[in-house]
């Protein structure tokens, strides 16, 4: 017969005779004290997930998608398939003029090239500004597109595009219009008057005061 001393109480069954409690009970707080931190983290596990739930969120987000620049409009013309949107409406227009019937070869080639270079005159060398609000302390208001382009840095590849593809076409056009006098002076002028305006000597230059303002 084993007896059993104080320290081997049975805390399982109190003297009294009555049942006591679950263990489940008894580790766990009742709903009245329970601790105040409890429902924050049930929210931030409910709104936010563990690591391993975030992460496929985390790579789908498209982080770094808008431009830092202050003034869009110095890198618009080093974005992508630009050059070849350029080119592609250079040779629609050319299509274009070619289907009218009472045009000849000659005549294209020499309105391609005179419209091509008014069109370039009109929005590189004439309009300035941009047509958004920059925060440049109005910075751009009084530079044309040419003058705002790369931040007015000379011989960047964009324009040195910009400055050959007038080249290219006057060329063309002389060729298909077999150097005709008058042909060849209308187009030479027409070249000048968008290459010019393009040398560094006259960046921000304004001959008698034209387009100052």
């Amino acid at each position: 017969m084993i007896l059993k001393g104080p320290s081997s109480h049975d805390y399982s069954r109190p003297e009294d005779g009555t049942r006591a409690p679950p263990l489940e009970t008894l580790t766990s707080p009742p709903s009245s004290v329970q601790k105040p931190w409890a429902h924050s983290c049930s929210c931030l596990l409910t709104c936010h997930g563990d690591e391993r739930t975030r992460e496929p969120q985390r790579k789908r987000m498209n982080v770094g998608v808008a431009h830092s620049e202050v003034n869009p409009n110095t890198r618009v013309m080093n974005s992508r398939g630009i050059w070849l949107a350029y080119v592609i409406l250079v040779g629609l227009l050319h299509v274009v003029l070619l289907s009218i019937p009472f045009f000849s070869i000659p005549v294209v080639w020499t309105l391609t090239n005179v419209i091509h270079n008014l069109v370039m005159y009109v929005f590189l060398h004439t309009v300035k500004g941009t047509p958004f609000e920059t925060p440049d302390q109005g910075k751009a208001r009084l530079l044309t597109h040419w003058e705002q382009m790369d931040y007015g840095l000379q011989f960047t590849s964009s324009r040195k595009f910009l400055s050959i593809s007038p080249i290219v076409l006057y060329l063309l056009a002389s060729f298909y219009t077999k150097y005709d006098a008058a042909h060849f002076l209308i187009n030479t002028a027409s070249l000048l008057s968008v290459l010019l305006p393009k040398l560094p000597q006259f960046h921000g230059v304004r001959l008698f005061g034209i387009n100052k303002y």
